[in-house]
């Protein structure tokens, strides 16, 4: 690969998972960014370590294939996860298209995942935040279905709400296809992993 492709890839730096820190939200559908940004630190062997400068907690070290690479939990609420993401970017001196997000997404069914390179919030606060504080949409997205609440009335309990056991069997075979997306990404961008994966459903 020469010098001139190799630049034009999208690789992440900071990868971010969207969530709401106290106890009573874990394992919600809201969390899911929290859960994998959790079991990559656990595949990639690195400890968290909370930083007031970042409003969250971080992971650094590196991944499988040796690059150099941080995991973010924004400790602000949902709302505003943009203050937590732009203190990262800030410190290490990071553009925007170096952070890859990941997210709940109603509009996407469960065990279905759907990687972008930009895009609007679509409604999902932590995204407004986010988009809001880094001055734009220009930066990779990984969007992890939850399913729609079925009841327009009913989306706040939806999202704070958490899994079905039938459903979490479905994300939990998910997961490593989400872990394989994004060390994809890693290695050979975001564009080849959205090729491969976006596709793909996961179903019992």
């Amino acid at each position: 690969m020469s010098q001139a492709q190799s630049n034009s890839l999208i690789i992440p730096q900071l990868i971010v998972g969207l969530g709401n820190p106290e106890p009573k939200y874990d394992k919600t559908r809201h969390n899911i960014g929290f859960e994998i940004v959790d079991l990559l630190a656990e595949t990639w062997g690195l400890s968290w370590k909370e930083n007031r400068r970042f409003q969250g907690v971080i992971a650094e070290g590196t991944s499988r294939n040796n690059q150099k690479i941080y995991l973010l939990k924004p400790l602000t609420y949902m709302n505003r996860s943009g203050q937590s993401v732009r203190a990262v970017v800030d410190w290490y001196k990071l553009t925007s298209t170096d952070v890859l997000v990941i997210y709940d997404d109603m509009d996407l069914p469960i065990g279905r995942m759907r990687m972008r390179l930009s895009g609007s919030a679509g409604g999902h606060n932590g995204m407004k935040s986010i988009i809001s504080h880094l001055g734009g949409q220009n930066f990779p997205r990984l969007r992890l279905g939850i399913g729609k609440s079925g009841q327009l009335d009913n989306t706040v309990s939806h999202v704070l709400g958490r899994f079905s056991p039938e459903e979490r069997k479905i994300i939990d075979k998910t997961f490593p296809l989400v872990v394989d997306a994004i060390e994809t990404s890693l290695i050979e961008g975001i564009e080849k992993a959205m090729s491969l994966f976006n596709s793909q459903t996961v179903t019992l």
